[in-house]
């Protein structure tokens, strides 16, 4: 099975950035492709930003132009820059893979940010 592993949420005021990290078990390469979802308390899980192995992006609506997704083939690593923060990016940030029929999740790991 894949294992994933976030890191890098925290506190951060509003207007600030943060990076979330997640890394994998294995080859970003063998991946359908990666992302990161948020779920707020009470709403429900939502994209973030995708990336497939080939390169391409997407992004949610409320994050386009503010949030960057990013792969690092070597550390087998998949980055989320996060600038301009806002209150309504809190959440808890999630590592996703897909690979062949298979999803993969992460632990998740905690975005506050304050106003």
């Amino acid at each position: 099975q894949v294992r994933l592993v976030e890191s890098g949420g925290g506190l951060v005021q509003a207007g600030g950035s943060l990076r979330l990290s997640c890394a994998a078990s294995e080859s970003v390469f063998r991946f359908n492709g990666m992302g990161w979802y948020r779920q707020a308390p009470g709403k429900q899980r939502d994209v973030v930003a995708t990336i497939t192995t080939g390169g391409s992006t997407n992004y949610g609506d409320s994050v386009k132009g503010r949030f960057t997704i990013s792969r690092d083939n070597a550390k087998n690593t998949v980055y989320l820059q996060m600038n301009s923060l806002k209150p309504e990016d809190t959440a808890v940030y999630y590592c996703n893979v897909l690979k062949g029929l298979n999803v993969y999740w992460g632990q998740g790991t905690q975005v506050t940010v304050s106003s």
